[in-house]
């Protein structure tokens, strides 16, 4: 073999190789590709599931007394309404209807805890979102004397004692409402200390929310750890409603 020979074999060989050496990633830099792909991937599948089927949310004040407390996280289904329905007794998170929070303090938060709540990385903060039981459907005609007795809801008595906060009278306010087409009645489990449906009946819908402002039904509560569990829906409080005439 010639010089000239050896010379051209040789640059084919670092030709060849070229490609080969170019194509490699260090470990460092394929341990950074990864790292991002799945970390995209995380916020992405979070915004989605935040966006349409759960969100967490964190409680700010006592009006769900003992069901819920202040600093509890939990999260709320976010098909109701929609694919499912809104049925007595729920929890449910709704926007605020209008005037609702103007005096209730609500957590301040910085920019990166704005950034993690719009992905569902972090639960909402609350500051313009409420949640109460539901009382009272489209048409439902819900009613209190004031004086300690049971609500009544299209004329039958109901039973609350098993979700009302300890000594809580069902109303210390005096009602009798048609809830509008809809709309929603909603009640704290802490009457004395839940400023609910029953406060606004001098507002635009007397007091009732918009089916639209609803968020969701809260399913289960998150944290802290020693209160991990679900909301149930106490169905036989209202099993003996019937449906509006």
């Amino acid at each position: 073999m010639t010089d000239q020979d050896a010379a051209a074999a040789d640059q084919e060989a670092r030709a060849g190789a070229a490609p080969s050496t170019r194509g490699r990633r260090g470990p460092v830099a394929s341990f950074a590709r990864e790292t991002a792909i799945i970390l995209v991937s995380a916020i992405v599948l979070s915004w989605v599931v935040k966006t349409f089927l759960a969100q967490a949310f964190f409680i700010p004040s006592a009006s769900m007394h003992d069901t819920l407390l202040e600093g509890d996280r939990v999260l709320v289904n976010k098909l109701v309404p929609g694919p499912f329905d809104v049925h007595r007794g729920d929890i449910v998170v709704f926007a605020d209807p209008g005037g609702w929070l103007d005096q209730q303090a609500v957590p301040e938060t910085n920019v990166v805890q704005d950034a993690l709540i719009a992905v569902g990385l972090m639960p909402q903060q609350s500051e313009d979102h409420l949640i109460k039981r539901v009382i009272g459907l489209p048409g439902d005609r819900v009613a209190a004397t004031g004086d300690g007795s049971p609500l009544t809801v299209n004329g039958v008595p109901v039973d609350e004692s098993v979700y009302l906060a300890p000594g809580a009278s069902p109303s210390e306010i005096a009602f009798d409402v048609v809830v509008p087409s809809g709309s929603l009645w909603v009640m704290g489990d802490n009457r004395q200390s839940s400023a609910d449906s029953r406060w606004h009946l001098g507002d635009p819908g007397g007091g009732a929310v918009p089916v639209s402002d609803v968020v969701g039904t809260a399913f289960v509560t998150l944290w802290p750890v020693d209160r991990v569990g679900l909301l149930r829906n106490p169905g036989d409080v209202f099993d003996d409603v019937p449906d509006p005439s």
